[in-house]
């Protein structure tokens, strides 16, 4: 049995190199990084995804492996080509994309692939919007979110909108997000993110109408704020030497997640605000690790050394 299952897109960050017009390739993908983030805690996770039958979907597929990933969907995709990703960064580390995905291997999830994985079982199973923005995935994905739900893992769900995806169709994307927000226990959301979920004053009025358990705002290098039964409360967060934001709200939320699942925790009924402040206090110490190094899975932190600038006092 699986800690942790993610469901969804693995794709080719290409960021930019030191010369102007140079790329530099690397393995990303959201569900993919919290997949890899929390294997680095110590804990055992599975991913769910396709890639095309090609070098760069063989290089994704290595990385999953090297990083102690089951790949669950081993399978390589020969109607596609890998999903790519070009990212420009801006200052502080600040991030842009561009998507080359007409159509990419990531969209071609199907129902009988989360089947296999789901017969792993797991204590969590995460996914994100991306998966949702077109078919077969969108209906794999959503699948994937009710079977869990329905076979008592908790679901945990990453909004990581990104218009590209989506053809800048927001009303669409609001839909599909709010279809599957009913199997949902613990949420994601960025800052930018708040409007497209309908506004901070309505956080929590959502959450009780859907059921969902905890919801996590990131706010970059200003922290964390946690939205859980009536309360709502900040973790401040700590200036550091960003040099590239890509990746650093995959490891917060892998390490909020590494943090309840080495807790023992494996239902929302057990969830209390202690578990919950520590959970962000680690997720923020992972955010705050990867945000100094380049690359999304290069810069996601190890257990040691979260626990190391933990009892460090540097976070």
């Amino acid at each position: 049995m699986l800690d942790l299952i993610s469901v969804g897109e693995m794709v080719i960050d290409f960021l930019p190199g030191e010369e102007a017009g140079v790329y530099i390739r690397k393995a990303g993908g959201a569900p993919a990084n919290a997949a890899i983030a929390v294997a680095r805690n110590r804990l055992f996770a599975g991913f769910c995804g396709r890639v095309g039958a090609d070098d760069f979907g063989r290089f994704l597929l290595d990385t999953l492996k090297e990083n102690q990933v089951a790949v669950l969907c081993p399978d390589m995709v020969e109607e596609a080509v890998t999903t790519m990703a070009f990212v420009t960064l801006g200052p502080g580390g600040e991030r842009s994309f561009t998507f080359a995905r007409k159509p990419g291997a990531d969209m071609f999830l199907t129902k009988a692939d989360v089947d296999v994985a789901l017969a792993q079982g797991a204590r969590i199973l995460h996914a994100g919007s991306c998966s949702l923005s077109a078919p077969p995935a969108s209906e794999a994905t959503a699948y994937a979110l009710s079977q869990a739900s329905k076979r008592g893992y908790m679901v945990s769900f990453d909004v990581n909108y990104r218009d590209l995806m989506w053809g800048g169709d927001r009303a669409a994307a609001r839909a599909s997000v709010a279809a599957i927000l009913p199997y949902v226990d613990l949420l994601k959301i960025s800052e930018e993110e708040t409007d497209f979920m309908g506004g901070q004053e309505g956080i929590q009025a959502m959450a009780a109408e859907t059921g969902i358990a905890v919801v996590v705002e990131t706010l970059g290098a200003q922290g964390a704020r946690c939205y859980w039964q009536d309360a709502v409360w900040e973790l401040p967060g700590r200036p550091a030497k960003a040099v590239d934001a890509t990746g650093a709200g995959d490891a917060f939320w892998g390490g909020f997640l590494s943090c309840l699942l080495h807790s023992g925790v494996h239902s929302t009924q057990q969830l209390t605000r202690s578990l919950l402040q520590e959970a962000m206090e680690y997720g923020n110490a992972a955010g705050w690790l990867c945000v100094q190094k380049k690359g999304a899975i290069e810069s996601l932190p190890t257990l040691a050394e979260i626990e190391r600038i933990r009892k460090e006092g540097v976070l």
